[in-house]
């Protein structure tokens, strides 16, 4: 399959390319600016700024691929809602681009969402009602519409608090900043009031696999089993990792103010993923001990 994945110089992203390459997929990366991945080949990445239409349609039609899977977007909540403009280019603009590139070449669309297209009371399946909770959510949202009425062959991927191993040149993640910052005798404040389902890098690239090869259409979550606090995830770190958890100190999300809205009960149910395609995924704590390589 020649597949296109946009957002290849993120995190998933990343992964992602790295992952279905070696199962013998055809990965062409798209992103801007240069090629951050080491393992990806110049020939098969293209610099591209997804929000200029003319360019999308320029390496869609080069490429002519049989997949995309649109992952690229603008994710921080806080600058989505001080740079509403933007994030609307980013978000949905791009989506529609891509979309309409995507029926000229006659390609099936993934596209890779969010829970924050959901409010409260999580962990939410993937037929329950939408109703996010700040504009980066209702952005997704927007393109999820979109990629629903674009009369292609699609799936609407969607993950929570993705963690997992770094590559060299990686932003740290969440574990990665609670490690070191126990490992600098550091004290940190985390929030406890919050809940979601923590999702393995990996468990995701696996089930998007899963998703391409048996061409299943429709809403999938891919997520973690375990309904968890960021504060429960630090102290889990520490545990396994043989740090000193007294550093950690349990507060309520009002200590860390916010310019937009956060669900305190999210997270996502997976049913239809385990049911259609044998995703499995791992527990919270082998999650770590994969993620530090233990």
């Amino acid at each position: 399959m020649n597949t296109i994945i946009t957002g290849s110089n993120g995190y998933l992203g990343q992964f992602l390319c790295n992952f279905l390459s070696e199962t013998g997929i055809q990965v062409k990366a798209i992103s801007r600016g240069i090629n951050k991945n080491i393992r990806i080949n110049s020939q098969d990445y293209f610099g591209v700024d997804l929000t200029i239409e003319k360019d999308i349609f320029s390496v869609i039609s080069s490429i002519n691929p049989d997949i995309i899977i649109h992952n690229a977007a603008m994710s921080k909540p806080d600058f989505c809602d001080a740079n509403k403009e933007a994030c609307l280019l980013q978000n949905v603009s791009s989506t529609k681009y891509l979309l309409e590139a995507a029926a000229k070449s006659h390609a099936r669309f993934i596209y890779v969402s969010t829970d924050f297209v959901f409010g409260e009371d999580g962990p939410h399946a993937e037929d329950s009602l939408p109703a996010p909770l700040n504009f980066y959510g209702e952005t997704k949202l927007m393109a999820e519409e979109l990629v629903k009425k674009s009369g292609l062959s699609y799936s609407i991927m969607r993950p929570v608090f993705i963690y997992g191993p770094c590559y060299e040149g990686m932003k740290p993640t969440f574990l990665h900043w609670v490690k070191n910052s126990l490992e600098n005798n550091k004290q940190i404040k985390v929030v406890d009031d919050q809940k979601r389902t923590p999702t393995f890098v990996l468990d995701i690239c696996k089930g998007l696999h899963a998703m391409m090869t048996n061409k299943v259409t429709g809403n999938f979550h891919l997520a973690g089993n375990d309904i968890i606090s960021p504060y429960q995830m630090a102290i889990k770190v520490a545990e396994i990792l043989g740090l000193n958890a007294s550093l950690i100190e349990p507060v309520d999300s009002e200590n860390f103010p916010e310019p937009v809205k956060r669900a305190k009960k999210s997270g996502l149910t997976c049913d239809r993923a385990k049911r259609e395609l044998g995703y499995q995924p791992i527990s919270f704590e082998e999650g770590i001990r994969l993620t530090f390589a233990l």
